[in-house]
């Protein structure tokens, strides 16, 4: 028998996180099976992207799927700033979908200056358990932290 601690952990890596400025913003979880209709949705996506896509100022004419990932989290992140939730939604479960290694989306910056990060080797629940090291750099006087 599985403590429930353990039952609890074996879930962790169901789960995608999207984060933006260290704040959780949607939390998917890939245990809970999405509706017929949507998948049709999520393959209609992928002929749509079949044809081409644009990343950043490059057509990508066959894009792999770390370009997709890139070209749809490019739009989940702008549905987002534009509090467009349902769209936003759509990219993450497109995300956690297709790419189901995938466990955080980690966005900082502000709305037209984003650096992304894609995190497969650790859950968010596991990051947060991670000791953040601050530095003292003497010459800006002051602390970073990584």
């Amino acid at each position: 028998m599985m403590s429930k601690d353990l039952a609890k952990d074996s879930n962790v890596g169901n789960k995608l996180h999207i984060i933006i400025n260290d704040m959780v913003i949607l939390e998917y979880d890939r245990s809970k099976p999405i509706p017929p209709e949507q998948h049709i949705q999520l393959d209609q996506m992928d002929l749509k992207m079949d044809a081409g896509i644009l990343l950043g100022s490059d057509q990508i004419e066959s894009p792999n799927t770390l370009q997709r990932a890139q070209y749809i989290t490019n739009t989940l992140l702008s549905a987002l700033f534009q509090e467009d939730y349902n769209l936003g939604t759509a990219m993450c479960t497109y995300l956690a979908n297709r790419i189901p290694d995938l466990q955080q989306v980690k966005a900082i910056g502000k709305k037209n200056n984003l650096s992304v990060e894609f995190v497969f080797d650790r859950s968010f629940e596991k990051t947060q358990q991670e000791q953040k090291i601050e530095f003292y750099n003497p010459k800006e006087n002051n602390k970073t932290t990584h």
